[in-house]
């Protein structure tokens, strides 16, 4: 029997989490949004079943996917909880809403689940962390719930105390990394590269680098080394980076991303 997945909201993150689940034959995809043109458009390329509206949805399936802005996560939680019951899971990917504030807005109807994505879940690359703590979460549902999200990307369970340091690291972190990539971007064009060569060859390098760090067998400061000629080009550049305390303020950028986050959630 197929297990039924309910997304209300299909926009960037549920139309993505859609699009990486529709081989899965063990599921029958559900979907609610305003946007009726997404939902049209993801039947037809996804087999996406459409649902009137997020009651109707929450009683057809047995996992209930938040995929809304966290501003709304109060009222539609609010609206869907007489149409839960414990044998039904919902899940929430809404940025800084809290397990405890999820079930509460659901009037504890079902077993709740906190997960903290990044952007690059749209490519099917994301960085998932899963909160399972919720005592009335059987296992059987725990499996199910890790499974999905690793046909997505990389799955951490971790205790909702660390959420507020992965949303910093890895939920902001895409854009350090591109703040990284412009300035590169930039660098190349000022040493006298066209920007579109220069962004091409910037794009190869951090695609070329990470794949290189996933597949061989050694730590990345290993991989820093291999390139590091003593008195070279590199050591060079390296030094400028030290004297400019770049590390440091990477480690502040995260730093500031956490307060800022345990401030959002304490709201």
């Amino acid at each position: 029997m197929k297990a039924r997945l309910g997304l209300i909201g299909t926009g960037n993150m549920g139309g993505a989490m859609v699009q990486g689940l529709a081989h899965r034959q063990d599921l029958e995809l559900h979907g609610y949004d305003p946007d009726k043109s997404c939902l049209e458009r993801l039947g037809r390329e996804c087999g996406l079943k459409q649902q009137p509206g997020p009651a109707e949805l929450a009683r057809d399936c047995d996992y209930v996917v938040l995929a809304v802005k966290p501003g709304l996560a109060p009222a539609v939680a609010a609206e869907i909880s007489s149409s839960l019951d414990r044998s039904k899971c919902l899940i929430s990917v809404a940025a800084g809403v809290k397990t405890g504030d999820l079930a509460f807005w659901s009037n504890k109807a079902c077993p709740v689940v906190r997960v903290m994505p990044n952007t690059p879940a749209l490519v099917g690359r994301g960085v998932f962390a899963l909160c399972l703590e919720d005592d009335t979460l059987s296992p059987e549902q725990a499996g199910f719930i890790q499974g999905l999200f690793q046909d997505l990307g990389q799955v951490h369970v971790l205790p909702e105390k660390s959420f507020d340091a992965f949303t910093a690291l890895i939920g902001s972190g895409p854009a350090y990394v591109y703040y990284f990539m412009e300035s590169m971007v930039d660098a190349g064009v000022y040493m006298g590269l066209g920007r579109a060569q220069a962004t091409e060859m910037v794009l190869e390098l951090f695609a070329g680098s990470a794949h290189m760090a996933h597949k061989e067998k050694c730590h990345i400061t290993q991989l820093k080394e291999m390139v590091t000629s003593p008195g070279g080009t590199t050591t060079a550049g390296l030094g400028a980076l030290e004297k400019r305390a770049v590390k440091a303020a990477v480690l502040k950028a995260v730093q500031e991303a956490a307060r800022r986050s345990r401030e959002l959630g304490g709201k």
